[in-house]
């Protein structure tokens, strides 16, 4: 980052986040950011029609049967971040080419990358989930909702994945926000959609009690809010807002004397 890392005094979000790595071992937090056992918790919180339909669980590669999957799928690890296969067409999918992949994430213990202790303590497998059908084919915005100690208060767009990512930052009220955060912003207007409150409310009932959690949803093409995933540690605190503001004021929201 460029600076000494304060941790007797932390006063920037990315240095709360590497406190929160140290300090923070709430025992939940496996599971909520294990990719399978999450879902039972946001069933439980919010309801099973959030969630994206489950097409299997496997342990190994091997368990996969492509034969009996839909034509379009997900194929994603359990126990990292970032890694994901997207299946627009069943035939043009190489099985072997694609049990090599999911080996390789099998393999993976992401812990000990950037030492985000949730992970150390989840079993690495692989999960498959529809498709979220989206009215232009492309993948679909991701929302991802900032929530301190249970509040939502500062919100991003992710959009054109795949293609050219982009983030567009905006506050609760929908109001943009002149930040930028590793990738670009986009250069459209991207209007408040009509679910933006109802995201707001499970955002803030997926986060109850947690000193800071990113919740994720999608909309999908019937307008329906599917939820996406918890995310404790956004870019692993490792990664610099322009302008350096931002960082002070998202750590202005987490406040570490109530732990």
């Amino acid at each position: 980052m460029g600076t000494p890392l304060n941790l007797k005094n932390p006063t920037t979000f990315n240095e709360k986040l590497q406190w929160l790595k140290l300090n923070d071992h709430n025992p939940l937090y496996p599971s909520l950011v294990d990719k399978y056992e999450v879902r039972q918790f946001v069933k439980d919180t919010i309801g099973e029609q959030y969630l994206i339909p489950l097409l299997g669980v496997y342990n190994t590669a091997e368990e996969v049967v492509f034969s009996s999957l839909p034509e379009t799928f997900v194929l994603k690890p359990t126990h990292t971040s970032g890694d994901v296969i997207l299946c627009k067409e069943r035939n043009q999918l190489s099985p072997e080419l694609t049990k090599q992949k999911m080996n390789a994430w099998l393999q993976k213990r992401y812990f000990w990358g950037l030492r985000e202790w949730p992970y150390k303590h989840i079993k690495p497998r692989i999960i498959c989930e529809s498709m979220i059908q989206t009215e232009d084919g492309r993948s679909p915005k991701d929302y991802k909702i900032f929530c301190f100690h249970g509040v939502p208060q500062f919100a991003f767009v992710a959009s054109d994945r795949g293609v050219d990512t982009k983030f567009d930052f905006f506050d609760v009220d929908w109001n943009r926000q002149p930040v930028k955060q590793h990738y670009a912003t986009s250069s459209y207007d991207l209007p408040k959609p009509q679910q933006w409150d109802e995201m707001l409310r499970l955002a803030r009932n997926l986060s109850k009690d947690i000193p800071h959690v990113r919740v994720d949803f999608y909309i999908d093409a019937s307008g329906s809010i599917l939820f996406g995933e918890l995310t404790f540690f956004h870019f692993s605190g490792l990664e610099k807002f322009e302008p350096g503001s931002y960082d002070m004021l998202l750590g202005s929201w987490i406040d570490l004397a109530a732990l």
